[in-house]
């Protein structure tokens, strides 16, 4: 009985060695993603200020 239970035994570790790889491979792409993600919305609040100060400027030099 042994001798069955072994080629199943390995090929579960072998199966689940795959998944794990796969899912550090995952992790890392959706972590890169998430990093991407957060550095645009970042500079897109930055840009946000930016255009909010211009119109300012534009307001005050077209009442003056």
């Amino acid at each position: 009985m042994p001798k069955d239970i072994e080629p199943n035994s390995q090929n579960f570790e072998k199966k689940l060695d795959l998944l794990i790889k796969r899912y550090e491979e995952q992790k890392g792409i959706i972590s890169s993603y998430i990093k991407r993600e957060r550095e645009w919305k970042k500079d897109k609040v930055l840009h946000r200020k930016e255009v909010k100060q211009l119109k300012k400027i534009l307001k005050k030099y077209r009442n003056e």
